[in-house]
């Protein structure tokens, strides 16, 4: 079968590309003609697959993970192109192995949507997985946050070697309890950070509301998050703390990169014989963020911030990471399929630290009803305007001289993204 899928696979993948097709399309025919491609072709690798799922933050942190293991001399396959089900995978697969199907990699890391994730495990057991958090997002896709918890067991429950939690996520942490065999550890946050990183329950508690069921005693963690400056992090590992220079920007990327450190140093093993601590803080230091999230650009000798926000905790972690004045804002809601389509969980995110500089321009098919939000919240807005290459052309035009920054949902980032690219004093900082 193989020296007929792969020629196949390979044809309909380069067709696709010169049609402007999606990236996925070879992956889907492949699954359809060929649906053991994925498990022989993956199985074989010397340090298996690893899969990274969880609510938010999955693309930057397969980034890292994949740069912290290509740091050790490590050759990695991953679905560099963001395409996090199973048909991303087999399509990424097409274009990285040669035409026996053999695949040149040491290990697999794999981004994988929560629902297609248990699908993948199904048919090629990880040897690693790494959970990063449940929160409510598009419930009109993936239902109730239980449900969204189940799917990240069943995940772990698959996998054969060694399981990497959130421990401050206690859904995610709980998931330890129904394990049998699989080696469990944890990625963890100081105290006094814990403040900054609510748990969906903390979130949407009713004042005065009592406290939600926790873990009686919190477990050990492999690495914990200590510090996070401007431009710097502290972990704790080992029985030591290490301060390293950060890239990334955002509290939710730095907390995401503790989260990397305990996948790397899994795979690799924790000994100082086995992993070069060093050299992975230098690449942790290195990595920059995923395209369109976080990323830093410079629009027209301005910097311009992207932030991807797709629900409530990442929002607010997003309003976070920025001064509360002196940038130029703009927020663009999109309600495409990509999006969820329901977009009530805005009424879930306090925008009180817009409120002194106001937002400049509101756009996306969802623009009035942003503007209806922050009317709740007294945010002053500067104008709305759904057309998004409209609102981004007036938005760059009557921001000059300020750095800016754009929270936007997923589609609405392709399209600022796509526009941002036809300018042609726009450079990628980061």
């Amino acid at each position: 079968m193989v020296f007929f899928t792969v020629p196949l696979g390979k044809l309909v993948r380069r067709v696709s590309r010169l049609r402007g097709g999606g990236s996925a399309l070879p992956g889907l025919v492949v699954e359809k003609i060929d649906p053991g491609f994925m498990r022989r072709t993956l199985t074989t690798l010397p340090h298996g697959v690893a899969v990274v799922s969880g609510t938010n933050g999955k693309t930057t942190t397969t980034k890292m993970v994949v740069e912290l293991l290509e740091s050790q001399g490590l050759k990695v396959f991953t679905n560099r192109t963001g395409s996090n089900f199973t048909r991303g995978v087999a399509a990424a697969l097409l274009g990285e192995v040669d035409w026996r199907g053999r695949l040149d990699a040491d290990v697999a890391v794999l981004e994988l949507d929560e629902a297609h994730a248990v699908h993948f495990v199904n048919s090629v057991p990880p040897r690693y997985c790494l959970l990063l958090n449940v929160l409510r997002d598009q419930l009109d896709r993936f239902g109730e946050i239980d449900k969204t918890a189940q799917l990240l067991q069943q995940i772990a429950a698959k996998t054969t070697g060694t399981v990497v939690l959130n421990r401050e996520d206690p859904r995610v942490a709980r998931i330890a309890d129904t394990l049998t065999g699989q080696e469990v550890k944890y990625f963890g946050l100081d105290h006094s950070l814990l403040g900054t990183f609510p748990n969906d329950d903390d979130m949407r508690a009713a004042p005065g509301s009592p406290a939600p069921a926790a873990l009686p005693e919190k477990p050990a963690a492999d690495v914990v998050l200590r510090k996070v400056g401007a431009d710097s992090a502290e972990f704790e590992y080992d029985g030591g703390t290490v301060t390293t220079a950060m890239k990334l920007r955002g509290v939710y990327n730095i907390f995401n990169a503790a989260a990397a450190l305990t996948l790397a140093r899994s795979i690799c093993g924790a000994g100082a014989a086995t992993a070069d601590h060093a050299t992975l803080l230098e690449a942790l230091s290195r990595v920059a963020p995923a395209f369109g999230r976080g990323e830093s650009l410079t629009v027209e000798g301005q910097p311009l911030d992207l932030v991807l926000v797709k629900n409530p905790s990442g929002f607010r972690l997003g309003l976070k990471s920025f001064p509360a004045a002196g940038y130029a804002t703009m927020i663009a809601i999109n309600d495409n399929y990509a999006d969820g389509r329901d977009m009530s969980w805005l009424w879930d995110v306090e925008f009180d630290s817009l409120r002194e500089g106001g937002v400049d321009v509101l756009t996306g098919s969802r623009a009035y009803d942003m503007a209806l939000r922050l009317q709740y919240d007294q945010v002053p807005v500067g104008a709305v305007e759904t057309d998004i290459p409209a609102a981004l052309a007036a938005f760059v035009r009557e921001g000059r001289g300020k750095p800016k920054r754009i929270f936007c949902t997923y589609t609405a980032m392709l399209a600022i993204r796509r526009e941002l690219s036809k300018i042609t004093t726009v450079e990628v900082v980061s």
